[in-house]
């Protein structure tokens, strides 16, 4: 399917954990060890709050295989930044085009998706319809991932994130009932507003793609004292990814099944994830 990572902590160079780590999200995109498939080359995607930019985060996005793209290793190496997303892309059916590649984008807003909607076509009238006519036509793409997004916008993401995504997927598996599929969704997700970091780990057949956060900055600079990186960043510094991206002893820690992940400023928060009805 995808791989995808998510950074929230002191202001870094994207590179830093694009490209410099030896399983970088890079090295990802052609040799994937815990996903579906071992190559995701159906496009990428970055999306990233500036240090004192405005509170919108920018957006690049390409088709192309992210290992091969010059302007994204150009990105990566100037632009600095304390929250951003990064996606590359294995397409479950829907065409390989910039409106498909994640993360998504509302208002302040990112979104993105490793998983499917089963059977996507069969559920899709029904799931697009109860999108907000006020968001409706912000949809650009055909993903199953950026209708999940607006789905969640319908049902509260704004004001309750934690619960308006358990309305999302309780309305998907309300829906996939309706329509004779009996384990409609399979998802990692995260979700920003700028501030705040949400993950969520969730499949109907609870047996969801692979997940990790990393450990406590403060935790990592005991075990490796010599490691620059955790000396320079922040206590609240985390890192949430598909899968690791170093090979590290004690540096990550899964997010159970059916669980949630919120990074924020102070104590972060797991939690165990109910859809609930819409």
């Amino acid at each position: 399917m995808c791989r995808w990572l998510a950074y929230s902590g002191t202001p870094i160079l994207l590179e830093e954990l694009l490209y410099r780590p030896r399983h970088s999200l890079i090295d990802q995109s052609l040799h994937a060890r815990f996903g579906v498939e071992t190559t995701n080359g159906d496009g990428f995607g970055v999306g990233w709050y500036g240090v004192d930019g405005p509170p919108t985060p920018a957006l690049f996005r390409g088709t192309g295989p992210a290992w091969g793209d010059p302007n994204l290793r150009e990105l990566a190496h100037a632009i600095s930044s304390p929250l951003f997303l990064a996606h590359i892309r294995a397409s479950t059916g829907t065409p390989v085009q910039q409106t498909n590649c994640h993360p998504f984008r509302e208002g302040r807003w990112m979104w993105l998706h490793n998983g499917v909607i089963r059977d996507f076509a069969k559920l899709k009238r029904d799931l697009v319809f109860a999108v907000d006519p006020a968001l409706y036509p912000n949809i650009a793409g055909s993903t199953d991932s950026e209708v999940m997004f607006y789905l969640a916008l319908t049902f509260g993401l704004r004001d309750e994130p934690v619960p308006a995504v358990e309305r999302m997927v309780g309305f998907v598996e309300s829906v996939g009932r309706t329509h004779g599929v009996a384990a409609p969704m399979q998802m990692t997700v995260a979700a920003t507003d700028g501030d705040r970091l949400w993950s969520f780990r969730y499949s109907s057949e609870r047996n969801s793609r692979s997940l990790s956060f990393s450990t406590e900055i403060s935790a990592l600079r005991q075990l490796y004292p010599d490691n620059e990186v955790f000396q320079r960043v922040s206590d609240e510094t985390r890192v949430v990814v598909s899968e690791p991206i170093a090979e590290l002893d004690g540096a990550w820690q899964p997010v159970p099944e059916s669980s949630y992940l919120v990074v924020q400023k102070g104590a972060d928060e797991l939690g165990a994830f109910h859809p609930r009805a819409a």
